[in-house]
């Protein structure tokens, strides 16, 4: 099975989870410190998946300056976005509950978009490698779809409107996933190497100012904060079980 397939067979993950997110609402509505504890656990995923599947291919090609033009392109790219998704959707989208529906979906298509590209770089870098991110991604989007749900359903939208359109926007994914790998896959050696780079720039802001920012809006607990290093062990084990 080739890059592409894979990333569009495994990108189905995320989908369905942030599908699922979405309906919970209509059953439960999930307390602060759940949602905080799932989005820790995601961060440590995603952590460790950059630091350990992806940063030592980036060291290994020793190509110091590349890299850091190629991860400073990342950081700008995602920073441009956030600012874009801000202009777009309007300051403070997901906390006034009186903001238009364009202010709540934008940035969070914006971030699903970035998702799925990460997903096809993944693929593109290691069968195993875009197996963890699936994971990690579908934590993130069980969380994300809860949260879209219920800010939607702040703003005014019946119940089943709110749900149908967070697990409308979980399609995104696949979109970026098949995209990113169709265009990644052909790439090997510097030039993946630098690919990954730019990656690592983007997974590294989606742990520190998405999931870990949104995350620490609940009052921090103990056992909250150790659900991060969890998910970090966790995939570093697998990680290395699988490799």
């Amino acid at each position: 099975m080739g890059d592409v397939a894979r990333a569009a067979l495994y990108s189905v993950l995320p989908a369905a989870a942030i599908a699922l997110g979405s309906g919970v609402p209509l059953l439960y509505r999930p307390r602060g410190p759940l949602r905080s504890a799932i989005q820790h656990f995601a961060a440590g995923v995603i952590f460790a998946v950059a630091t350990v599947e992806l940063l030592p291919d980036v060291v290994r090609d020793h190509a110091p300056y590349e890299s850091a033009l190629a991860f400073a392109l990342g950081v700008a790219l995602v920073l441009g976005l956030g600012w874009l998704a801000g202009r777009l959707g309007g300051t403070g989208a997901r906390e006034d509950a009186r903001t238009t529906p364009a202010a709540l979906l934008v940035p969070v298509g914006i971030d699903l978009l970035i998702d799925g590209v990460l997903l096809g770089i993944g693929f593109a870098a290691a069968a195993s490698v875009g197996r963890l991110l699936a994971l990690a991604l579908s934590l993130e989007g069980l969380s994300l779809g809860v949260v879209t749900a219920l800010t939607l359903r702040q703003a005014g939208w019946p119940e089943g409107r709110a749900s149908a359109a967070g697990a409308a926007l979980g399609l995104i994914i696949p979109l970026g996933a098949t995209a990113g790998a169709a265009v990644l896959s052909g790439l090997s050696g510097h030039s993946l190497s630098l690919t990954l780079a730019f990656g690592l720039a983007a997974l590294l802001y989606l742990v520190t100012e998405e999931l870990l920012v949104e995350a620490h809006e609940v009052p921090e607990r103990p056992w909250i904060t150790a659900m991060f290093f969890a998910g970090f062990v966790l995939f570093l084990v697998l990680g290395m079980l699988g490799g």
